[in-house]
C-alpha cells in the first residue's frame, strides 16, 4: 500500500498458477477468433463483463478483488474489463496517457488490475510506468497524430521530469496495479510473440459516473449504499 500511494502502482503480484492461466488463455484465444471472423479486432473486447461470464468471473475473482480492497477499501465497484492485445509485428504503440483523461468518473478514484494472459517483457512491448506521475493530478495532453501509430488518441509530453520508465515485466497468470492518474503507455510489438492482458477497472460506490457507465458497475465488495450502480447479473454461461 505504501509503495502504490507513493509510486503509483503495484507488480508483480501472483494471481494464478500456471493450470488456471492456461485455461483463462484457451477461453481468451477462442474468444479473439471469433472476434476477428466479425470483423473485429484485437483491441476491441471491451466491457467484456456485461457479455461474457467468463469475463465476469475474472472482474469478481476473490484473489484480485482482495488486492483491490487494500487499496480502495472495503467497498469495491468493478465496472471495466477490455482485452488489450497486442499481436506478433503489431506495429502499434502506445503513447503516455493517464486512464482518467478517459472516463467520465467523478472524482478520479478508480484502479485498473493488469491481467497478464501472455508473458509480457521488454520484447513484447510490455507496459511501462513513470513512477510517482500521479502526484501531479491531471495532466494536459495533446490528440495523438497518426505519424505516432498510436493504439489511443491522446499523448502526454515533457514526461522527462519523472525519470526512467519502470518496465511491468509480468508472467502469463501475474497481474500489476496501477492508479487512474499514473502515466503509463508501452511501445510497439516489433517481435514474433503476441502480448495480451485483460484490464479490470474498479472504483468505490461513491464516485459518480456520465454517460449512465453505472450501468457497468457490478458490487464485487461490501455494498452500495446508494444503490447508485447497476450492479448487472452475471451473463449466462457460454
Amino acid at each position: 500500500m505504501d509503495h502504490y500511494n507513493a509510486s503509483g502502482y503495484v507488480t508483480p503480484v501472483d494471481v494464478f498458477g500456471d493450470a488456471e492461466m492456461n485455461a483463462h488463455r484457451t477461453y481468451f484465444d477462442r474468444l479473439l477468433g471469433e472476434t476477428l471472423a466479425a470483423g473485429g479486432d484485437s483491441y476491441s473486447i471491451s466491457t467484456a463483463h456485461l457479455k461474457h461470464g467468463h469475463v465476469y468471473d475474472l472482474l469478481t475473482h476473490p484473489r484480485i478483488v482482495a488486492c483491490v480492497c487494500d487499496l480502495l477499501g472495503p467497498d469495491v465497484i468493478g465496472w471495466g474489463s477490455h482485452f488489450f492485445c497486442k499481436l506478433p509485428g503489431d506495429g502499434k504503440r502506445v503513447a503516455w496517457h493517464q486512464d482518467a483523461s478517459y472516463w467520465p468518473l467523478t472524482p478520479s478514484k478508480a484502479v485498473t488490475c493488469w491481467l497478464a494472459i501472455d508473458d509480457a517483457d521488454t520484447e513484447n512491448a510490455c507496459m511501462r510506468f513513470l513512477a510517482g506521475s500521479h502526484h501531479d493530478g491531471h495532466l494536459t495532453w495533446r490528440p495523438s497524430t497518426p505519424e505516432e501509430h498510436n493504439t489511443l488518441n491522446q499523448t502526454v509530453d515533457d514526461i522527462e521530469k519523472y525519470g526512467d520508465p519502470i518496465d511491468n515485466i509480468l508472467r502469463a497468470g501475474q497481474c500489476s496495479f496501477h492508479a487512474d492518474l499514473l502515466l503509463h503507455g508501452s511501445e510497439a510489438n516489433t517481435s514474433s510473440r503476441r502480448r495480451c492482458a485483460l484490464t479490470l477497472r474498479y472504483t468505490t460506490p461513491d464516485v459518480r459516473a456520465g454517460m449512465d457507465w453505472n450501468e457497468k458497475g457490478v458490487v464485487v465488495s461490501g455494498e452500495d449504499k446508494e444503490g447508485y450502480w447497476a450492479n448487472p447479473a452475471r451473463p449466462a454461461a457460454e
